[in-house]
């Protein structure tokens, strides 16, 4: 009770306030403009800035009261922002009416120190629109006989912009026999009339084509334009005559339909068909002219079509037209000005503005003190002067009362404390009248609800819901509808309905299911799939719109029910195109399973159970099948079988309602017998086990070649440090012009030292009939010729050797030494690592230095070939053979050791001649 009492002081003392507000402050004009066409959200003006020093500091924000085109415009709560919200076409709101203006109230938050804004948005035109004629084509026939001046209307442009950018003149092509003349209606408009400035001839030129062109002062301007087609003919010679050339009439708005306003008369004294007159509008009358008036061509009479209205359009200009039906007729025309009168034929329109916004019925809570703002009432009469004045009062109870604000704004407050315990609802009766004759008057009726304290929460029958729905339902499909009951009164007793926010597989609820606000029906927004989704929980609250706010909740079980809406679905064997090949050895007895259809229904319960059953390709019996686990086996009559393939049709079918099934054909191919032992079919390995093993072995071959590699490879890097002279001849053997040769064992005596002399073969071997011994002169003989030899080797040798040094490499060999020393030297270098011999060989050739050694050389070969150089066709260089190069190493080695006195150092000779020939066969033997 005390909370009660303390609201109670608080919103009294909030009404005083307002009461103050309302009557001191009067209604605030704000005035902007805009430019039409601009976009939505240009920003218009700010009312807070505006009106800065004007509004009541303690107003917090701006709240626009709804009109018939306020919607075109936005006001922002917080500072009065005014934008554009929808696109503005001032030809579409005002049509050729000028100014334009869009007008609409504000009131201004909190109520307390409420201040009405009269807000009026000036819309300014665009040159958005180019001048246009009704026909791209204004066909006009003119007699010969037309006299100098005689005018022709043509058709007028249609701009529907206004002031400088609508219609301003025409121009026509140059031409020597025709003028164009600009006129102005009363009202502003621009037509032209094609006048003749020069006598006609036909018979020099019977047609002309000008181009008419309609331009507007815009910026930029605009222009369009019209082709003049201009037909010379002959007329009589006589024209009508209007009694008048211009008619004026008063025509009061509310004139009904087809009432007569004017009969026109036009006089032609020709006889016959030439002094018959018909009566028209002139070619260029808008076309809403002819809509709202109609001119009898028989009469002339000219009648209403439709009625007029002198808030849309004030007068009418019409320019008649009347012609002989003789040829070559001249038309008179005639102007035809018809001025509405406005007539009190407007009711007032009311329009109220209930508190709370938005609300349909005003409503105040029970306990407000005096002058509570109840609604803002604007009344308005559509027609001018005194039928325009509207006076308002207000009926109904003592409690309340309307006060005016302004010119057209009245408030209705609250005239003393209310008490819904005695009056819980109130209606009350605006009349507005005008002050026209005779008077006219509106009536509307406002209905306050005096409201109560929000202390009741909604309340559902149930805390749990359980709810069967079926699969395969249809989006929007209703489902339930949930009540919740408040006792409270108005909006504390409306229950909104929300269905709290959840997860199902990661999508919100409210993608699942929707809950009607205001009602509580619960709408399916997908279709549903129990083999996705089987059950749903939610959670609904129902909550009442006092303040504050109370609300409870429920739980709903929705559970989905199965249909039988999958067919079966095989999966093994695999199929291609609904076939399967299945290939089965020609030798398999009866019972051998041929395979084993597996297949699957995402359905539930009996929906998901299927049989198999062979539809075609088994006339004779060959196989058979289990229903339930679907194994296709031989039959008995199967060795009976003529046939090396059969193709049979299977189908798996459900249990459900309707019933599914899926069918694929296999087709049974008989192969070669097996060879390996029979075994039971069914504990074959798994495809999958077998691509695993196999794969198992690629890797396991792969490390093992990998390693053999690595192996080899660390053992070739070992052997790298040893002289291999068949690596080394090898280096040559590719070269591009190179004679090849390959060397042997024979090519390379070894020169053993371990007792100190060169066991070296002799040349010359004896024969097996020679004798033994020999006597002292021949050994004397022998030994001369040999040491000659010897020595003319060992000069070959040195000359050889010399050739083969580096060209940088200094070397003083004194020539008249003897030979040993001077290969003692070169032998020394060699095995120090001094040089390394460069070869002699250029391309196919050798120097000339290294042919004339190995010439001295050849001399002592046993056969040449005949070409001056050893080679391998030489019958005494053969396979296992000494090469003349060993002979004269082991001749010329074994002589210096004994006739010139000179002795080696073993080691030295064995070292550097075993290092030094392979060098020397590199090139000896090319």
């Amino acid at each position: 009770m005390e909370k009660k009492s303390a609201g109670c002081r608080s919103v009294w003392l909030l009404a005083a306030l307002l009461s103050w507000t309302c009557r001191e402050a009067a209604g605030i004009a704000v005035r902007y403009q805009v430019y039409e066409e601009q976009p939505v959200g240009t920003v218009i003006g700010r009312l807070s800035e505006t009106l800065a020093d004007q509004l009541n500091p303690s107003s917090k924000q701006f709240r626009v009261m709804q009109r018939d085109n306020s919607s075109l415009l936005s006001v922002r709560e917080e500072d009065g922002l005014v934008s554009i919200a929808e696109r503005l076409d001032r030809e579409q709101l005002c049509k050729p009416t000028t100014p334009c203006t869009i007008s609409f109230d504000v009131i201004t938050l909190p109520t307390e120190h409420l201040q009405l804004l009269q807000v009026e948005v000036l819309v300014l035109d665009i040159n958005d629109n180019s001048p246009h004629f009704p026909r791209s084509v204004i066909p006009v026939e003119i007699f010969e006989s037309a006299s100098v001046g005689a005018r022709f209307p043509l058709d007028s442009a249609v701009d529907p912009d206004v002031g400088n950018n609508s219609l301003y003149t025409y121009s026509l092509t140059p031409n020597e026999h025709f003028a164009l003349e600009v006129r102005t209606r009363t009202d502003g408009a621009k037509y032209a009339d094609l006048m003749v400035i020069r006598e006609l001839d036909r018979e020099r030129q019977g047609s002309y084509e000008l181009r008419l062109t309609a331009f507007d002062r815009g910026v930029p301007p605009k222009s369009g334009s019209s082709l003049v087609k201009i037909n010379i003919a002959d007329s009589n010679d006589n024209s009508p005559v209007f009694e008048q050339s211009t008619y004026t009439i008063e025509l009061p708005e509310n004139s009904p339909q087809g009432s007569l306003l004017l009969d026109l008369n036009a006089t032609d004294p020709d006889e016959g068909s030439n002094g018959k007159v018909i009566y028209s509008f002139s070619s260029h009358v808008p076309p809403q002219v002819m809509e709202t008036f109609y001119i009898d061509a028989d009469t002339g009479h000219l009648v209403l079509l439709k009625s007029v209205d002198y808030e849309v359009s004030q007068s009418y200009e019409i320019d008649g037209q009347a012609q002989d039906l003789g040829p070559n007729s001249i038309p008179a025309h005639c102007k035809i000005v018809i001025r509405v009168v406005d007539v009190n034929d407007n009711p007032p329109e009311i329009a109220i503005t209930l508190m709370p916004l938005g609300n349909d019925v005003a409503s105040v809570p029970e306990g407000a003190h005096k002058e509570t703002l109840i609604a803002v009432v604007r009344v308005e009469d559509r027609d001018s002067g005194v039928n325009g004045q509207v006076g308002c009062r207000l009926q109904g109870h003592r409690h309340f009362k309307l006060q005016q604000t302004n010119e057209k704004n009245y408030v209705i407050q609250t005239n003393e404390t209310l008490d819904r315990e005695k009056i819980a609802q109130y209606k009350l009766k605006i009349i507005a009248e005008d002050k026209g004759t005779p008077s006219l008057t509106s009536i509307q009726y406002v209905t306050v609800q005096i409201t109560d304290v929000n202390d009741n929460a909604p309340q559902f029958e149930k805390s749990k819901y359980e709810l069967l729905l079926d699969e395969n339902n249809l989006p929007g499909a209703f489902i339930t509808l949930m009540t919740a009951t408040d006792v409270d009164f108005a909006k504390n007793g409306q229950v909104t309905y929300t269905i709290l926010e959840s997860y199902i597989s990661g999508s919100s609820i409210t993608t699942y299911l929707t809950i009607e606000p205001s009602t509580g029906a619960i709408y399916a927004l997908r279709t549903f799939d129990r083999e996705e989704i089987n059950t749903i929980s939610l959670v609904v609250q129902a909550r009442d719109g006092g303040t504050p706010q109370l609300s409870n909740n429920t739980t709903v079980v929705l559970t989905i029910l199965d249909q039988n809406d999958n067919a079966p679905t095989i999966l093994k064997p695999a199929l291609r195109n609904g076939t399967a090949e299945i290939p089965i050895p020609s030798d398999v007895r009866p019972n051998y399973m041929v395979t084993t259809i597996a297949a699957i229904d995402y359905d539930y319960g009996i929906n998901a159970e299927f049989t198999c059953t062979l539809l075609d390709g088994n006339q004779n019996g060959h196989f058979i099948v289990d229903p339930r686990t679907c194994d296709i086996y031989t039959n008995d009559t199967f060795v009976f079988a003529q046939g090396k393939s059969w193709d049979l049709t299977v189908a798996v079918q459900d249990k459900g309602t309707p019933r599914l099934s899926a069918v694929a054909t296999l087709k049974i191919v008989l192969t070669e017998p097996r060879k390996d032992i029979y075994h039971d079919e069914k504990s074959n390995l798994d495809d999958s086990m077998i691509i695993i093993i196999s794969l198992g072995v690629i890797c396991a071959v792969l490390l093992l070649i990998m390693a053999m590699f690595a192996t080899r490879c660390n053992r070739e890097k070992k052997d790298t440090r040893s002289y291999n002279c068949r690596v080394a001849e090898s280096t040559y053997q590719h070269h591009p012009k190179r004679p090849s040769r390959q060397i042997h064992k024979g090519d390379i005596t070894l020169v053993h030292t371990a007792t100190g002399t060169l066991p070296i073969r002799s040349q010359h071997r004896a024969s097996p009939s020679a004798s033994p011994t020999l006597s002292g002169m021949e050994r004397g003989q022998m030994c001369s010729r040999q040491t000659n030899h010897s020595r003319q080797s060992l000069n070959s040798l040195v000359t050889l050797s010399s050739n083969h040094l580096p060209e940088n490499f200094s070397l003083e060999l004194t020539h008249t030494s003897p030979p040993v020393e001077q290969v003692s030297q070169l032998l020394s270098m060699l095995h120090q690592g001094q040089y390394q011999p460069r070869p002699s060989f250029r391309g196919n050739k050798y120097s000339r230095s290294y042919r004339y050694a190995l010439q001295d050389m050849d001399k002592f070969s046993l056969k040449d070939s005949g070409r001056g150089d050893s080679e391998a066709g030489d019958s005494d260089y053969d396979l296992g053979r000494d090469s003349p190069i060993d002979r004269l190493l082991g001749e010329g080695f074994s002589d210096l050791f004994v006739t010139d006195n000179h002795r080696f150092h073993p080691g030295i000779v064995s070292n550097n001649l075993l290092y030094f020939i392979p060098a020397i066969h590199t090139f000896d033997v090319r």
